[in-house]
């Protein structure tokens, strides 16, 4: 039994630290290019057989977060996601669902002017089925409430970001 842990880093992220305007949507007030980073994880757990890509805002003025992309049935035999994937050229496979803006795709971080810091925690899910039992037009909530429930391992990494 190999000491390796999951884990998820991203030449585009640092853990803790502010994202660049790149990752800002474009919309809602916001002018950012709206470019998913670049995401790589290893060491993903035996029995693996599809991950799933969330980013999440726990801090948004809402009563339950806010969802930026949700990813899944990507194949086991991906090692991360290239700069620029949420504007939908993920791997053959893959199923997106609606993030809080209505959208199948990336939505960058824009919180609201003068809010104070916001947490982004992307986070990688190690899954045991090659598909989600989640029907297309899941919502947020179920789909997140899925990946707990089936998770081998999940490796997040947390960046902020404020305006």
């Amino acid at each position: 039994m190999s000491n390796t842990r999951f884990s998820l880093t991203s030449p585009d992220l640092q853990e803790g630290h502010f994202m660049a305007k790149d990752q800002e949507f474009d919309g809602f007030g916001c002018n950012g290019a709206n470019i998913s980073p670049a995401l790589n994880w290893q060491n993903a757990p035996e029995g693996t057989k599809s991950f799933a890509v969330t980013v999440f805002d726990p801090d948004a003025p809402t009563c339950s977060g806010f969802w930026h992309w949700l990813v899944t049935d990507i194949p086991a035999a991906a090692t991360g996601l290239p700069r620029g994937a949420g504007k939908g050229s993920l791997p053959p496979g893959s199923r997106s669902f609606t993030n809080d803006y209505g959208s199948k795709n990336f939505g960058g971080a824009c919180p609201p002017e003068g809010h104070g810091m916001h947490r982004y925690q992307f986070t990688v899910w190690a899954l045991p089925e090659e598909t989600l039992p989640a029907p297309d037009g899941a919502s947020a909530a179920v789909v997140g409430f899925m990946l707990n429930a089936m998770a081998l391992a999940k490796a997040t990494l947390t960046a902020t970001y404020a305006r």
